[in-house]
């Protein structure tokens, strides 16, 4: 392995969205992570194990070892102790107290190793009413008070699919968190527990939004700002072709810019900081648009600062130059692969790699961290 974590072990139960996502954005800095895994035949039948892919297409175990372990039978629970002894990192993302019952909860990892950093990641908490509450993203967001503002004006909220609460909220804050306590541990040489909840970590990032709000300058009514659709000078636009054209032309300069390259007569338009104004600005701008193929007005703002670009789908994203140029997406095998992010100068990520459908031995794992442990 490569990047800024090699030398870090990671062990993680296995389970479905933020947690594997935590373990391949620390696989892809070059720590070595183990996925505790159920045997085979029992796996097939477990709900919360797998999302039923292929592992080639599981792209959350890329860079990740995988050991069969059967938790319910004590020998099992010793192998995955005998693992954390070697290690640096242990992640769960069970209902609060299952591990406890497990016997992997963090007074029992902790005694086999104190200075293990032990992080649990669930939708919301370790503790309070909603504590052992089923959920999914979508309920994480709602929970939040993101998903409220998440909607044109009139409409329903609309989740933005399970990227906010699953990915950014979640696997991405718990890993934040795994890194600050893994450089905090080494200069005490103690380990703690991390309570990463989605719940929370969604809530921190509308921290800005919150000072808005503060300051009188953003509304509760969504659709009715400059970033949720209110402006029309900062949403998506239907081109001739069907295609769709993202506008964020926010500042007075870019505006400017935008809207002078348009082709039609502006004059009479109204004033872009006039909210009485944007239903109206809002069809001026569509009927304009709507005159070109996607591909035209790309070439018409292609190199200005008027900040529109198209809406691509995942392929062309892929095969866009820029893109390209900066390999932002790496096919492994027929599978299109995020890169790795965020890019390092002397100690670069990890490439994308197929995750494996190998299960590795688990003693094996055990000897290979551990030499001499059986």
């Amino acid at each position: 392995m490569s990047g800024p974590l090699e030398g870090v072990r990671v062990v993680a139960l296995a389970g479905m969205g933020p947690v594997p996502f935590a373990g391949m954005l620390l696989a892809d800095m070059g720590a070595h992570v183990v996925r505790v895994a159920r045997p085979a035949h029992r796996a097939a039948r477990a709900l919360g194990q797998t999302d039923g892919l292929r592992e080639e297409y599981d792209l959350g175990n890329r860079g990740v070892d995988t050991v069969s372990v059967d938790l319910k039978d004590p020998d099992g629970v010793e192998s995955v102790l005998r693992l954390v002894e070697a290690a640096d990192v242990f992640v769960e993302g069970y209902r609060p107290g299952v591990a406890e019952r497990l016997g992997l909860g963090p007074e029992t990892v902790g005694e086999r190793n104190s200075a293990l950093v032990y992080a649990r990641l669930t939708g919301y908490g370790q503790s309070g009413p909603l504590a052992m509450t089923a959920g999914h993203d979508i309920n994480y967001v709602a929970q939040s008070g993101a998903l409220h503002a998440m909607s044109r004006a009139g409409e329903a909220p609309r989740p933005p699919i399970n990227l906010l609460g699953d990915y950014a909220g979640g696997g991405t804050m718990a890993a934040f968190g795994i890194v600050c306590a893994l450089l905090e541990a080494r200069s005490s040489g103690r380990g703690q527990v991390i309570d990463a909840a989605m719940t929370d970590g969604v809530a921190l990032l509308t921290a800005k939004i919150q000072g808005l709000r503060a300051a009188g300058r953003y509304s509760d009514a969504p659709g009715t700002n400059h970033l949720d659709s209110g402006a029309p000078f900062y949403d998506t636009y239907r081109c001739k072709d069907g295609g769709y054209l993202a506008v964020g032309a926010l500042e007075p300069d870019f505006y400017r810019e935008f809207v002078d390259r348009l082709g039609t007569d502006v004059s009479g338009w109204p004033e872009q900081e006039d909210r009485s104004g944007w239903p109206r600005l809002r069809e001026l701008i569509g009927a304009a648009i709507v005159t070109r193929t996607r591909a035209e007005w790309t070439e018409v703002y292609a190199g200005t600062d008027a900040c529109v670009t198209p809406v691509l789908t995942f392929d062309e994203a892929a095969d866009d130059p820029h893109n390209a140029e900066r390999r932002l997406f790496q096919r492994v095998g027929q599978v299109l692969h995020p890169a790795p992010a965020p890019r390092f100068s002397r100690t670069p990520a990890h490439p994308p790699v197929a995750p494996s459908p190998e299960r590795l031995d688990v003693h094996q794992m055990i000897r290979y961290w551990n030499p001499g442990r059986s």
